[in-house]
């Protein structure tokens, strides 16, 4: 798995970076390979703030508010978008707005990186087609990211 990371924002400092881009492309890897994902898949993380996450959504999804993640999977298949030119590995693009996971991790009581990497997982299910929009689904969805979360030892306290 090839795992792409922008540090679009500055408040993860440089020495924590790696660490963390190790937790998160083991997080990503494993969303894949339970999922039944490409082994050799290709994906890419933008950490951002609320600005330009606002700014993605809005732009993106008609949403005028900054939200935690967006995924835009290269792989959908939708009526409106051309046929895709990429190659099957590549999923898509996850981007996280540091600023918010920092804000939730404190409202749930547990890590930054806890956080965030639970984030990487959903977006990633996002781009491998999981969605949440009905109860079966979510629950479903639900289920992946906490089986990723317990091989990672980042399960809820």
């Amino acid at each position: 798995m090839i795992l792409d990371i922008a540090w679009e924002e500055e408040s993860v400092l440089l020495d924590h970076r790696e660490p963390l881009a190790g937790l998160l492309n083991r997080a990503i890897e494993e969303a894949i390979r339970l999922s039944g994902g490409p082994e050799e898949a290709e994906v890419s993380l933008m950490l951002v703030d609320d600005q330009r996450i606002h700014e993605l959504n809005r732009e993106y999804r008609g949403v005028d508010r900054p939200t935690d993640v967006l995924s835009f999977a290269l792989q959908e298949e939708t009526e409106e978008e051309p046929d895709s030119e990429f190659e099957d590995e590549m999923l898509g693009d996850i981007v996280i707005s540091a600023q918010r996971a920092r804000e939730q991790a404190e409202e749930f009581g547990h890590s930054f990186e806890r956080e965030i990497v639970y984030l990487a997982v959903h977006g990633t299910l996002h781009l491998l087609g999981y969605d949440h929009e009905e109860e079966q689904d979510k629950q479903e969805m639900r289920s992946k990211e906490e089986e990723v979360m317990a091989i990672l030892r980042l399960e809820r306290v």
